[in-house]
């Protein structure tokens, strides 16, 4: 079992920054990957960045040069940094790990980005 903590979410003004943070916990040895996902109302789930167990990352086109994942290792906590951020960034964003077996999720936490 793994279980993810997020947070970091919060209000912030267009052209602001943020940091989300993701803690995990319970059988850390066995993530592949973690991930950070976003869901806005009316549009479909998306995937952001993700970050491997040996510190390799990805992007969505979307958010390159802007957002920037990272991870503290002795903290088991994955970070990500959302720099210029603008109104279409707004949702509810969570974070993901995922093990050969199994996904587990965080709670999700909002941002909003006001204009």
């Amino acid at each position: 079992q793994v279980q993810l903590v997020e947070a970091g979410g919060g209000l912030v003004q267009a052209g602001g920054s943020l940091r989300l943070s993701c803690a995990a916990s319970g059988s850390i040895r066995s993530i592949v990957y973690i991930g950070w996902h976003r869901q806005a109302p009316g549009k479909q789930r998306e995937l952001v960045a993700t970050i491997t167990s040996q510190g390799m990352t990805t992007y969505a086109d979307s958010v390159k040069g802007r957002f920037t994942i990272s991870r503290d290792s002795a903290k088991n906590t994955v970070y990500l940094q959302m720099n210029s951020l603008k109104p279409e960034d707004t949702a509810v964003y969570s974070c993901n790990a995922r093990t050969y077996g199994s996904t587990y999720w965080g709670q999700g936490t909002q941002v909003t980005v006001s204009s």
